[in-house]
């Protein structure tokens, strides 16, 4: 017998190598703003540096939560009973579902950077999207956890 569902969390952060890129690139700017001085330098390096950290930073704060009848997925958030199979998707078929797949009607919580995904059908008669796209580093433990929350659908 299964003990009480974990509830399913994932943050999709951008990767270490998009933070060492900005890191350069601020490098780069401060060689630019040498010849206006220190104090000139010193501000762009304090100004780029609070803009790119905040812009990374914000990007990567999606997160994915399976809370007790909920999926929020970004800003969505969307009641299990609204819900019906979801389907992991490996990098081959997750690129598909994001391009010659696609529907313009679904709710895609994309990351280019995460190559596996969740296809979520939407049951819901009222509701013109027909499946959610989720981005996810853990496709089968976001499946796992959907079908735990929702034992009716396999």
């Amino acid at each position: 017998m299964l003990g009480p569902m974990k509830p399913y969390d994932e943050r999709l952060t951008v990767p270490r190598s998009w933070w060492l890129m900005a890191v350069l690139g601020l490098g780069l700017f401060a060689v630019a703003l040498v010849p206006l001085g220190a104090v000139a330098l010193l501000c762009g390096l304090a100004a780029g540096g609070t803009l790119v950290g905040v812009g990374l930073s914000t990007y990567g704060s999606a997160r994915i939560r399976v809370v007790a009848d909920s999926l929020i997925a970004g800003q969505a958030r969307i009641p299990l009973s609204a819900l019906g199979e979801a389907r992991t998707l490996d990098a081959d078929e997750a690129r598909a579902w994001r391009t010659h797949r696609a529907d313009a009607r679904a709710h895609m919580l994309l990351r280019a950077y995460i190559p596996t995904a969740v296809r979520v059908e939407v049951k819901d008669p009222d509701d013109p999207t027909p499946y959610l796209y989720l981005s996810t580093r853990r496709p089968d433990r976001l499946t796992a956890a959907l079908g735990a929350a929702r034992p009716d659908v396999a």
